[in-house]
């Protein structure tokens, strides 16, 4: 699943008549980027929410052809944040264990190692695998600490989460449908059990949250 529902606050006045996932590096669309590198993992079914400006998506897009995978859309009338937005998705995703990637993810990480890791998601035991990433300048405190492949709500070196994870549909047990829920409450609340797992990936990665993370990865030439 690719996470593009979310309305770009932080990058306005791009976003106001574009979707963050249609804004470019090097002129490729981030979404792009994105479904490139999950077809490159061996992925062959996609499915990608949205809200804002959501339809500009499904034309840029289409049905996946282009890249040989098969993409189907799950539109929200308003944002259900990132856990809400799986929630109302997972009638198209299945029973089994799936990785999902925010849209605004630009990383050399090697999806396959997420497909890999979905495969040995096994309830109760564990629910989900994050990658986790060191913490940028703009996120100093980070969100989670690792030990060994353990994820840990609290620890004295902690890492940012890349938005980037494989996930067993049980660990969204119990969530309303269309009630907004944050993936990263969800996962907090099975950390004390040992139920989620991380690794850490220390090469190119970026949140492009903002007009300057976009064109700090748009170098422009020199004239």
């Amino acid at each position: 699943m690719i996470l593009a529902a979310g309305r770009g606050e932080r990058m306005r006045p791009l976003t106001d008549h574009t979707p963050k996932a249609l804004l470019k590096i090097k002129g490729k669309y981030l979404i792009v980027n994105v479904i490139e590198a999950l077809v490159r993992a061996g992925v062959e079914s996609l499915v990608i929410n949205h809200a804002h400006l959501g339809k500009q998506i499904e034309r840029a897009v289409g049905d996946g052809r282009t890249w040989g995978v098969s993409i189907r859309y799950s539109p929200e009338t308003t944002a259900l944040e990132t856990a809400g937005g799986i929630v109302q998705a997972l009638p198209l995703l299945g029973d089994a264990p799936f990785i999902a990637v925010n849209a605004d993810v630009y990383s050399d990480f090697q999806m396959r190692r997420l497909m890999v890791a979905a495969q040995l998601l096994h309830p109760p035991h564990a629910l989900a695998e994050l990658v986790l990433v060191p913490n940028p300048a703009h996120h100093p405190m980070g969100d989670f600490g690792l030990m060994g492949s353990q994820v840990l709500v609290t620890s004295a070196t902690r890492y940012t989460f890349s938005g980037m994870g494989a996930y067993h549909p049980r660990l969204f047990t119990g969530l309303q449908l269309g009630v907004p829920t944050r993936l990263a409450d969800v996962l907090r609340a099975h950390m004390p059990a040992g139920q989620i797992r991380g690794q850490l990936h220390r090469g190119t990665w970026e949140d492009v949250g903002t007009p300057e993370r976009l064109a700090a990865l748009n170098p422009v030439a020199a004239s």
